[in-house]
């Protein structure tokens, strides 16, 4: 196979080059590392080779593709959230709601969910917390502690988790939908962006290279989903962005944007940030999940 030229297309000569291989019995990770060491980028490569051989070998050939994938990325996949399966229907059961589906994705893992609140939940939520709103922080990665960015220009607040029956009727909505016990998510933080205000595009992940980071993991290991739930609708602008795969979520109240990524590496490609909010104001209320029990 000859080193592929910018842009990068999945060809009809590439499709029967990855059947021919696969026919003369090489693995799929064979495939996939032909594929890297003759220049095609690593998300190209797996959509040509998830839509080949499913195509013309089965979804046992799909998973060993994935499979390969995962263990060609920088450090190791650990178990993430998951919504549960819809089993073909728009909806999820999560208990006290049918949450809608209403946008999928695999790579980066991504769900844009309908109807996770009602809008009396909303509403709770926003008068609650703002009373007790404050310039919202960051994580310090090189302490361990937090500090104002600068790339972050919101007011918010954390509620305790279980602090109050709607925090608790809400945090136990969230476990079932994503299939993760409630004891490994941070305390529900709330958002508010008024017009002009940002989240500039970041990772939600905390850095391994970092000073601050085994500290900060003491308390319950790597994030490793995040769930942004819609509390109002700006008049303008306010969308959940994310840049790698040129995708904007735009705020509806109820919905949300469930994500995850199995490893603190940009390959998962879970870059996103809060655009500008241009007209009116945003709310909105982040649940972040660890990989074990958060203390």
């Amino acid at each position: 196979m000859t080193q592929s030229t910018s842009p990068q297309n999945i060809t009809p000569q590439l499709r029967q080059w990855i059947i021919d291989q696969a026919e003369a019995g090489h693995g799929a990770d064979i495939i996939l590392q032909s594929m890297r060491d003759a220049g095609w980028h690593e998300e190209t490569a797996m959509d040509a080779m998830e839509t080949t051989l499913s195509e013309h070998l089965g979804p046992r050939a799909v998973q060993a593709a994935l499979q390969a994938a995962q263990q060609g990325r920088p450090g190791e996949a650990v178990p993430v959230p998951e919504p549960l399966p819809s089993n073909g229907r728009s909806f999820i059961d999560a208990g006290d709601r049918r949450v809608q589906v209403l946008c999928s994705m695999r790579q980066p893992r991504l769900v844009v969910l309908g109807n996770l609140l009602s809008a009396e939940e909303c509403e709770e939520l926003i008068a609650t917390a703002e009373p007790r709103l404050q310039r919202s922080l960051t994580v310090a990665v090189q302490t361990g502690g937090q500090e104002v960015n600068v790339d972050r220009t919101s007011d918010g607040m954390f509620f305790n988790r279980g602090e109050t029956p709607l925090i608790q009727r809400i945090e136990a909505r969230i476990a079932r939908l994503l299939n993760w016990p409630e004891v490994n998510g941070e305390g529900l933080q709330v958002l508010h962006y008024r017009p002009g205000a940002e989240y500039k595009p970041h990772y939600d992940y905390f850095d391994v290279g970092a000073a601050g980071t085994p500290t900060i993991l003491k308390r319950g290991g790597q994030r490793v989903a995040t769930l942004v739930m819609y509390l109002n609708e700006p008049e303008r602008g306010g969308g959940t962005t994310f840049p790698d795969v040129h995708f904007e979520v735009a705020p509806q109240r109820g919905n949300a944007v469930f994500f995850s990524y199995d490893r603190p590496d940009p390959s998962t490609r879970s870059l996103h940030g809060g655009a500008p909010v241009l007209a009116g104001e945003k709310w909105i209320a982040t649940k972040w999940l660890r990989e074990r029990e958060f203390v």
